[in-house]
């Protein structure tokens, strides 16, 4: 079954050379910035006669899903069954596949790289990787990480190079293997478009990894997990499909059709794209990661990085003719319903979408309203995006109905 990531983040729009890693997780509290913690308490609205409702008109296994308002949880729910026929229900504990919502989990591991000096923004592709300097076509040597994050490094679609799709599924090595073996053959092809101009590619997202990997010895696993899930107490975050037990003690993956899927390693997306599009966490511990951006892009203390840092993660790249609202694993937009109160408001938030096909996964954040939203659901496919949009934008209506009574 070919399962592919969320593979254009601008048709999901919600309608309405260092060789050690010098940065480690201690280091955060060594550096007098401690990290602001999520709180959760009794106080937060259930939404889970919503998410059941919708459920069943939008005819989804299940759903969960979040409102982050200043530094709490002010909304919280869970609706459906882990997996159709079965009548375990969902919870609030259960870990969901975030698709390319991953994306900018990467670009925050890179940020924390370039706060450490490991590797600098316009560290680039020939400096990183000069083992695959022999085979590489000339337009890639000077593209650099910022813009591999921000899909501006002309790199093809995984599938645009015959067989190498297939050869990717087969996982021969390692992950980093896995990575090395994809990038020496992308960067080897021409240029899908001109290194500056905008072509959503997972396998950026894997080449830049790998630039990582390469300058610090680690894998992009061990570096995510180091820099962005431990500093952050995601403890439930990890790589690929959750489930691991029948009856399910996690949501299962489904097909368009409501048919559940196999358990097996074609379930998701191949190690060498993985930093694109396979990390799964609980929503709680996925709102964690979120709060750390919501309170960053407000330049509010106690988050991961300096002000700048997430100036830089949120900035729309705007450098080609197509999709300028694209920053470093974010898409940058505007809605009315973002605006905050002051006169300057425009409604600027930060949105991504994810799916491997057999889940789907959604994020908001509204920072002039200090808000965020996620929803998650675990099913995919043609056809999933407007039921999901349907849903946020159910909890936003509901969010607005208690904000203007």
């Amino acid at each position: 079954m070919s399962m592919y990531v969320f593979r254009q983040a601008t048709s999901m729009r919600f309608g309405a050379l260092a060789t050690t890693l010098l940065f480690m997780p201690d280091a955060l509290a060594e550096s007098g910035r401690p990290l602001h913690r999520l709180r959760a308490d009794d106080s937060a609205r259930d939404l889970s006669a919503l998410l059941e409702r919708e459920c069943r008109t939008q005819e989804l296994p299940a759903l969960a899903a979040m409102v982050i308002e200043g530094d709490r949880i002010s909304a919280q729910g869970v609706g459906g069954v882990r997996k159709q026929g079965d009548p375990t229900r969902a919870t609030l504990q259960d870990r969901w596949h975030l698709g390319s919502c991953t994306k900018a989990m990467t670009a925050t591991m890179i940020a924390a790289l370039v706060e450490s000096k490991a590797l600098k923004w316009d560290t680039t592709v020939e400096a990183a990787l000069p083992d695959l300097g022999a085979d590489m076509n000339a337009a890639y040597r000077k593209v650099t990480i910022e813009q591999l994050l921000g899909h501006r490094g002309g790199i093809r679609h995984e599938w645009d190079v015959p067989g190498l799709w297939d050869q990717l599924w087969r996982r021969e090595g390692t992950p980093t293997e896995e990575r090395r073996r994809m990038a020496k053959v992308m960067l080897a092809q021409e240029p899908k478009v001109k290194p500056g101009d905008y072509f959503y590619s997972n396998c950026g997202y894997g080449i830049a990894a790998l630039m990582a990997e390469t300058l610090t010895g680690k894998a992009w696993e061990q570096l995510i997990r180091e820099l962005v899930f431990e500093p952050l107490d995601m403890r439930s975050a990890g790589f690929g499909v959750p489930w691991d037990a029948v009856p399910p003690t996690d949501p299962w993956p489904h097909e368009r059709d409501g048919k559940s899927v196999t358990p097996g390693p074609f379930a998701d997306n191949p190690p060498s794209i993985a930093p694109g599009g396979t990390v799964h966490a609980t929503i709680t511990d996925w709102a964690k990661f979120a709060l750390d951006h919501l309170r960053g892009d407000r330049g509010e203390s106690g988050t991961l990085f300096s002000f700048g840092t997430y100036q830089r993660l949120h900035r729309a790249q705007r450098t080609g003719p197509a999709a300028d609202d694209y920053a470093l694993g974010w898409i940058v937009v505007k809605r009315p319903w973002a605006k905050g109160d002051g006169p300057a408001a425009t409604g600027r938030c930060l949105h991504h979408a994810g799916s491997n096909n057999s889940w789907y996964a959604l994020i908001w954040i509204a920072p002039e309203r200090n808000l965020a939203i996620l929803c998650t659901t675990n099913i995919g496919g043609d056809g999933i995006f407007p039921k999901i949009d349907h849903v946020m934008g159910a909890l936003i209506n509901d969010l607005s109905s208690r904000r203007h009574p």
